[in-house]
């Protein structure tokens, strides 16, 4: 992969048209607002643009993605957002992953898939960047492609929580909000608006919260019949992983979410001391130092049993 950095990005999707932007699975606020925001930017100036992901894009973010009707079109030219690694793509977008010709990311863990990538690993959030790519295309942004921009900043940032979150992260949200971000409404639907469904699930996890290393592990699960049984839907599980690091002493909050038979998603939250995507990096994952996610194969009780081992090493390292 060749390095670019962002006002090159934006040379080349000038260049282009007929742009397919992959987002990836399990679609969080970040790879949506920055999918959307620059199938926007490429739109106001004529192109067309498409951003694309394996699974359904939850109704919640109805105030940006609304404004991007379907276009359907052969892809000359394919962009992906807020991806680390092809395996997160999906089997719906999964057929394009040995054609990206430009990535756009923020994780360190970037696999480098793609012809040409702009990473930032400093950056919290994938669309702390895209202000700089979208003005470099001499797109002016505004109230649409500023709320979906800002949805992917205070997402990946948990409301500007995170450790992570620099001053440069807060200059960029109020420029956005300069730009017509709602904030307020943005907020409100992220982190105080809760389906009742995923209430209902909230109950069944925190059911099956359990201790490791005297109270420095937590862990809870999610399995198909918590699902099931509360009618969640996917997007209502976004932000239950970091509800056990909320637990006084807690330093990593594992959750570990069934995602067929015998396949789990194992998502980490930790505090400063430990580096969640280290952890994660020995099961094939990645992420973030406060934030990463790995899969497994096999039986509930073994995906347990893997992550409380390394976990448990981690958390012995960093109290030497």
């Amino acid at each position: 992969m060749i390095t670019v950095n962002r006002e090159e990005a934006a040379k080349l999707l000038l260049e282009q048209d007929k742009i397919l932007i992959l987002m990836h699975k399990s679609p969080d606020g970040d790879t949506v607002g920055c999918g959307y925001a620059l199938a926007m930017a490429l739109r106001k100036l004529g192109k067309q643009a498409q951003p694309v992901c394996s699974d359904r894009i939850p109704d919640s973010y109805r105030y940006f993605t609304d404004f991007v009707p379907e276009q359907v079109f052969e892809p000359q030219f394919i962009v992906s957002t807020d991806v680390a690694d092809t395996k997160l793509l999906g089997d719906k977008t999964g057929v394009y992953r040995d054609r990206i010709d430009l990535s756009i990311d923020h994780h360190g863990s970037n696999r480098a898939f793609a012809g040409y990538g702009v990473t930032d690993a400093s950056a919290p959030a994938c669309a702390q960047l895209m202000p700089d790519i979208i003005e470099a295309m001499g797109v002016e942004i505004d109230p649409q492609i500023a709320n979906a921009l800002f949805t992917g900043l205070t997402t990946d940032t948990g409301c500007f929580c995170y450790t992570s979150v620099t001053a440069d992260t807060h200059r960029t949200a109020a420029y956005l909000m300069d730009k017509g971000a709602d904030a307020g409404m943005i907020n409100r639907l992220m982190f105080e608006t809760k389906s009742r469904a995923r209430i209902e699930l909230e109950k069944l996890a925190m059911a099956s919260l359990r201790f490791y290393c005297g109270g420095r592990l937590a862990l809870i699960c999610i399995t198909t019949e918590m699902m099931q049984q509360s009618g969640a839907q996917d997007n209502d599980t976004e932000s239950i992983p970091s509800i056990p690091r909320q637990i006084e002493g807690v330093q990593v909050a594992v959750t570990v979410k069934q995602k067929g038979e015998k396949d789990y998603k194992i998502s980490l939250r930790t505090t400063d001391e430990i580096d969640a995507s280290a952890v994660c990096a020995a099961l094939g994952g990645g992420g973030h130092r406060a934030a990463a996610g790995c899969s497994f194969s096999g039986s509930l009780e073994e995906a347990v049993e893997t992550i409380v081992g390394l976990s448990a090493k981690a958390i012995e390292s960093a109290a030497v």
